[in-house]
Formats: structure tokens, C-alpha cells, sequence
């Protein structure tokens, strides 16, 4: 998964689920430069490193956290009774040098997608929503009191990755997504996804979080179809937000999710909201 060449260049649409999962499996993950670089600097000075600084770092790069999980899962050690389920948890497991000896300098999304700066763009935008919704995500665990608060950050975090892997590996597939969502607000994102992809990106991701072995909580918590499920919930919900503010809290389906964080919250829409700017 870190060691293979990114993904040539696309002259058919892949057919169906399995054809995407044969593309995208193995594929190059490029991170952020600033990821890069903070992982440089820590690498020079690795005895004064520990798992929380260093996962904290890396929490806040969807892909340096896909690449960090997904390496945890399928290096797991058959006499582990409970999965790798946080960046932090997985650097524990694998130990600060070897982390460093297995994950060497890493190539970037910005030298990766130097030719094609829309795509740069609609990459970091999807990273910096996935941001925000993992702090909206965690916001809501720690008011329920929720156990797995972690994981649900991670989950957040990770909830769009198949999107940043279009803008990654098939920027003109992402790109036609983006202005078909633009030209018409109320066309569902399903509805494009499936006629541009043959699929839909949940169910991509949640194929490749299978593929990769990723730790079935993590599987359960990102997965909307289950949104009768608390924990799933506060994941969507917050991912939802993240989307509809992403370009300010003017958009017509904010008061909408208002009502539904304020019911999972047990809180009224005011204090909701002033919940939420805190977050911010």
C-alpha cells in the first residue's frame, strides 16, 4: 500500500465494485508536505518521540491515518486479542522505531498532484472538512460520555477517504463529481456517484476498509447504513455538518442537522449551536 506506483491513468471507468477495489487497493498514499516534514523533524530527534505526540500529529492527516491503520491491520500479530483501532493505539503496538524504519520519507499529495492544481484543491478541501468533522465527531462522543470517543474521532476522520482517493488517483472522475454537485445543490451525491463511478463511495470504502483488514469497529462506526446505531450517528452527523458549513453556516440544510445533533445531544438548538462554534 506505501511502496506501490500511483495509479496510471485512467482511460475507462471501472465497471463495478470489484474493479475499483483492483485499482485502488494497492495504490501509492501520498500525505500532506506538512505531515512530511513534522515526521522528518520528529525522525531526527526520535528519542524524545512517544506514541501520543506522534499520533496526535499524524490524527490530524486522514491519509497519513489510513496508511498508519491500514499497515497496523495487516501487521497484526496473531496472539493480539483486541485491533489497532486509533493511530495512537497502533503506535504503541509497532513501537516508535520500527514505525520510523517502516514508514521512511513520505511522498506528498502536493508533488503528486503538481500538474493538476484543481484536483490539489478538491483534495485538500475533502482533508480539511474531514477535519473538522472528526473534531465535531469527537465533540459529540465526549458529551455522550461515549467510551470510544478515540475511535469515533478516527472514524470521522477516515469517513470520506475513498473520496480523496478519486482526487489522488482519478482526478477527472472527482472533478466531474465536484461540478455536477455544484451546478445542482439538490441532485444527490449518490445519484452522481453512480452514474460517473458505477458505484457508491460508501460502499468503496467500506470495501477497502474489508480489504485492508481494518478493525471492525472502525468498519461499524463509519458505515451510514447503520446510522440507527448511536456511534454511527455521531459520525454522520458530523460529517454532514462538516459538508454543509464547509463554505460558511448559510446553506438551507443546516437548520435541518441543528435539529437532529441537538436531539442526539439531548440539548436544545441553541446551546447546539453554541456547542458547535466552540468545536469550531
Amino acid at each position: 500500500m506505501s511502496t506501490s506506483p500511483a495509479v496510471p491513468p485512467l482511460h475507462h471507468t471501472p465497471r463495478d465494485l470489484a474493479a475499483w477495489i483492483v485499482l485502488l487497493r494497492d495504490a501509492e498514499i501520498p500525505i500532506l508536505a506538512e505531515t512530511a516534514e513534522s515526521l522528518e523533524l520528529l525522525r531526527a530527534n526520535e528519542d524524545a518521540v512517544d506514541a501520543n505526540n506522534l499520533g496526535e500529529m499524524i490524527a490530524t492527516d486522514p491519509l497519513m491515518t489510513l496508511k498508519v491503520l491500514a499497515y497496523a491491520a495487516s501487521h497484526r500479530s496473531s496472539r493480539l486479542i483486541t485491533d489497532a483501532e486509533t493511530v495512537t493505539a497502533a503506535l504503541v503496538l509497532m513501537g516508535i522505531t520500527p514505525f520510523f524504519r517502516e514508514f521512511g520519507p513520505q511522498p506528498t499529495v502536493e508533488d503528486h498532484l503538481a500538474a493538476h492544481p484543481q484536483a490539489l484543491e478538491g483534495l485538500q478541501r475533502v482533508m480539511r472538512r474531514a477535519e473538522r468533522a472528526a473534531r465535531y465527531a469527537l465533540g459529540f462522543a465526549v458529551h455522550r460520555l461515549d467510551r470510544d470517543a478515540a475511535v469515533i474521532h478516527s472514524a470521522a476522520l477516515l469517513h470520506d477517504f475513498a473520496e480523496m482517493l478519486l482526487w489522488l488517483h482519478v482526478p477527472e472522475l472527482a472533478l466531474q463529481m465536484r461540478q455536477r454537485q455544484v451546478a445542482d445543490h439538490h441532485l444527490r451525491s449518490v445519484a452522481i456517484q453512480r452514474e460517473l463511478l458505477n458505484v457508491e463511495l460508501g460502499d468503496l470504502e467500506q470495501a477497502l476498509m474489508h480489504a485492508w483488514r481494518l478493525p471492525e469497529l472502525l468498519q461499524h462506526i463509519t458505515n451510514d447504513k447503520r446510522a440507527n446505531d448511536p456511534q454511527v450517528l455521531c459520525v454522520k452527523l458530523a460529517v454532514r455538518l462538516a459538508r454543509h458549513t464547509a463554505d460558511g453556516w448559510s446553506d438551507e440544510a443546516v437548520p435541518d442537522d441543528l435539529c437532529e445533533i441537538a436531539a442526539l445531544l439531548n440539548l436544545s438548538t441553541e446551546a447546539t449551536l453554541k456547542l458547535l462554534h466552540e468545536y469550531d
